[in-house]
């Protein structure tokens, strides 16, 4: 049976201070968090559904219109058959349990990443989860399955090669904001915080254009143990930072 997750906008948020628009993270730590339990790692997987449940209600509370998941990366086909049959059977199965839930908070599910290699069943609940939420506006949940920045990146550039060829695009008129219009999303912005549990200080090939000037965030918890309380703590510490996009100000101490 799946568990129920308080639901957005129960309890008080505390205030944080301006919200970040577009929060990015890297769900990291399920398995070794499994095996410090004496527990396989697939356990750890099971428990990080509760994370993101409770995660995506924090986000609507603080205001967050983005959140953006790593769920699974173009690197994770190397692990074990095992783990990644049961990775690919979990994202079906927790895709299909939720989506009625999430549709009832207003979220808005996307998905972005490769089609190829993908399981066709995970494939079909995704597509079925967008089609059913489509109309949805309050947070927009950006599911990053069989996803790479490198692999997003080197597809874009294919795109903008087919168009040159085909006479549609000058190469003079490529530009970054040429660039970013033949992502995976385009009409998603840029990152502003992207957190990473478990302790490790690594992209992971997680968004590369996408989080030129994000704001990090290393949490030492791993993902089974995150929750929206945390959320609401790194958001309340993105409030406090200064935000200048290469500019800076000259500030002489008197």
């Amino acid at each position: 049976m799946t568990e129920k997750v308080r639901a957005p906008f129960a309890g008080l948020v505390p205030p944080l201070g301006p919200s970040p628009q577009h929060v990015a993270i890297i769900m990291d730590g399920n398995g070794r968090w499994a095996n410090s339990q004496g527990l396989p790692r697939t356990a750890g997987h099971e428990a990080g559904e509760i994370s993101l449940m409770d995660t995506i209600a924090g986000a609507i509370e603080a205001g967050v219109r983005y959140l953006s998941v790593y769920a699974f990366s173009t690197e994770n086909w190397r692990r074990s058959p095992a783990e990644v049959r049961f990775l690919m059977g979990y994202s079906r199965k927790v895709l299909r349990a939720r989506r009625d839930e999430l549709d009832s908070w207003g979220v808005r599910v996307r998905w972005s990443g490769r089609r190829p290699k993908l399981w066709t069943s995970v494939i079909r609940e995704l597509e079925v989860a967008e089609e059913q939420t489509k109309h949805n506006h309050t947070l927009d949940l950006i599911m990053c399955l069989n996803y790479g920045g490198r692999a997003e990146i080197a597809d874009a550039a294919t795109k903008i090669v087919s168009r040159v060829v085909k006479g549609e695009l000058k190469p003079g008129q490529i530009s970054e904001k040429t660039f970013a219009s033949h992502l995976y999303l385009p009409d998603v912005p840029e990152v502003d915080l992207l957190i990473r549990t478990s302790g490790e200080s690594r992209f992971s090939n997680f968004l590369l254009w996408q989080c030129a000037y994000a704001e990090m965030s290393f949490v030492d918890l791993p993902w089974p143990q995150f929750r929206r309380e945390h959320l609401w703590d790194e958001i309340a510490a993105y409030a406090g930072r200064e935000r200048r996009f290469g500019g800076a100000v000259d500030k002489v101490r008197q």
